[in-house]
């Protein structure tokens, strides 16, 4: 499928009602098809990897066009100032999480953009760090444990953030860290009673939501399998 092609899809699924509905989601529906995930996928595995066609989608600036954009752009053509120009125009949640999960974890400065990004003041873009984080510990298999504990400082620092996208993208990330292995488990849920302590009612969240999954019997009985 060629762009023109891709967007005459696009057009075919859309459906008025969902558009308007797209907007509770803080999604502007002028700017979205609402074609849901599963079938984006399947446009995706039609096109295959296709870095030109992945540039055209991003700039095209829908919802659904910058999720194919990260889904069909290969990882390891994608340049380092492009993942910085993209994480700049993250305006909402999805589309920074889709990048993280389909394309940033496997591009080689993934681990390095963590520690830039999180150092931003934009929402989206700290956000990007700490999802990069959580997605990381879950499909990085081969990373030792020290990789992610250099991230409990961040993490930490970073608790007190109160905004909203921020602070659950850093719970996500102490939480998939907690559950990756028994001895990162041990290390995530000291570092989430630290957080407790800190007088901050997002530090406080972020401990205690971690603290109810991360000692939980269920994630426990996991790792001890």
């Amino acid at each position: 499928m060629n762009y023109r092609e891709i967007i005459q899809e696009l057009e075919s699924l859309s459906n008025p009602e969902d558009v308007e509905g797209m907007a509770r989601f803080g999604i502007n529906p002028q700017k979205t098809y609402a074609v849901r995930i599963p079938e984006l996928r399947r446009i995706a595995r039609t096109v295959g990897k296709n870095h030109q066609l992945a540039a055209q989608l991003w700039e095209a600036g829908y919802r659904e066009t910058r999720i194919l954009a990260c889904m069909v752009e290969d990882p390891q053509e994608i340049t380092s100032e492009q993942m910085d120009r993209w994480v700049a125009e993250f305006d909402y949640w999805e589309i920074c999480d889709q990048c993280c999960m389909k394309l940033f974890r496997m591009t080689p400065w993934a681990y390095e953009k963590i520690f830039q990004w999180s150092e931003s003041e934009e929402e989206f873009t700290k956000r990007a760090a700490f999802a990069l984080i959580a997605v990381l510990a879950v499909h990085d298999k081969k990373a030792p444990d020290e990789k992610f504990e250099q991230f409990f400082p961040r993490i930490i620092k970073k608790s007190t953030d109160n905004r909203n996208y921020v602070k659950k993208a850093v719970n996500w990330a102490l939480r998939h860290i907690g559950k990756k292995n028994s001895t990162l488990n041990r290390k995530a849920i000291t570092v989430a009673r630290e957080i407790h302590n800190i007088n901050s009612k997002s530090a406080k969240w972020i401990a205690s939501n971690a603290l109810n999954e991360l000692e939980s019997n269920k994630v426990q009985e996991k790792l001890r399998q």
